[in-house]
């Protein structure tokens, strides 16, 4: 399998309702933060691609935003559309759902797939959440009797538990190509977006449910230099109020925010990083797809 005429390589979408661990996944399959996590759903907006090469595979996976039910505005039909788009061009379908957990967003995505001619590996993801074992396998044969799934395997994307063999499972399914890749590359998204990416994650995960929904980051400046990168960012929300709850008394909480994602931004780019982080209103912009397009959202090709 190592010559050069059986290398597989192929495209693995990662998709599912908000909140299953499909960024979790994909970051503990190649080894390194990609994709931002976090208890609230819809932490992922974008597809994110993510790359890991072997001696005999090279596997792009798309980690992309959960397909909801609901929500109007315009970004939220992006988020949707990016999701269900990707279905159409990959190679393999990897369908994340939580154990003993089965919705009507579940239901909704598996609708989605009826029609494809392509492999689909059901990946029940939160294995070790599950105290009453016994339970899991009657969950398992429920979900079989859905759907002609290619394999059901039971994981922990948090632990890492059956990740290898699923990987393996993947592998197997690849079409015989050359690397569309360098082995290096982990990622065809730019330092710039990952960096905005990290702090859209610390800016989640400070905020826990207070969080304003309508709240991205816009990277103003990105300047590489021999021993330092400088960034300056705005974090964008819809009002005075959702400014003021970021901000926190005295700056605290936007000096956390920052202070957490520069930390993990040097060990990206690995060098130094000044970065500096402020609040802007930009009232209407998750509904504004001038705004959306501007900072990334739509992609028009």
């Amino acid at each position: 399998m190592n010559s050069a005429n059986n290398f597989r390589c192929g495209y693995v979408a990662i998709i599912g309702r908000p909140n299953v661990g499909k960024s979790t996944l994909l970051n503990h399959i190649l080894g390194v933060k990609l994709s931002i996590t976090s208890r609230k759903p819809q932490t992922t907006r974008h597809q994110i691609l993510g790359i890991k090469t072997s001696a005999s595979s090279q596997f792009i996976y798309v980690d992309t935003p959960g397909m909801h039910s609901g929500g109007k505005k315009a970004i939220n039909r992006y988020m949707n559309k990016a999701a269900s788009s990707v279905i159409y061009d990959v190679d393999v379908l990897l369908f994340v759902v939580q154990a003993m957990v089965w919705t009507d967003e579940d239901q909704m995505v598996l609708d989605k797939l009826k029609d494809l001619d392509k492999p689909v590996i059901l990946v029940v993801n939160k294995v070790d959440t599950v105290k009453e074992k016994e339970a899991l396998f009657p969950f398992l044969q429920k979900l079989n009797d859905k759907f002609d799934f290619k394999l059901i395997m039971p994981v922990s994307a948090m632990k890492g538990d059956n990740v290898k063999q699923l990987e393996q499972a993947i592998a197997e399914l690849l079409p015989e190509n050359p690397p569309y890749y360098d082995e290096d590359d982990f990622t065809d998204r730019s330092s710039k977006f990952l960096v905005a990416e990290l702090i859209r994650e610390k800016l989640v995960r400070e905020l826990g449910d207070e969080l304003p929904y309508q709240s991205t980051v816009e990277i103003e400046s990105y300047k590489e230099e021999e021993k330092i990168t400088r960034i300056h960012a705005a974090i964008l929300v819809e009002t005075k109020g959702q400014k003021a709850i970021i901000i926190g008394s005295k700056g605290g909480r936007l000096k956390s925010i920052g202070t957490k994602a520069r930390i993990e931004m040097e060990e990206l780019l690995g060098q130094k990083v000044f970065l500096q982080l402020w609040v802007k209103v930009k009232a209407g912009w998750s509904d504004d797809e001038a705004a959306l397009r501007s900072l990334g959202y739509i992609n028009d090709d």
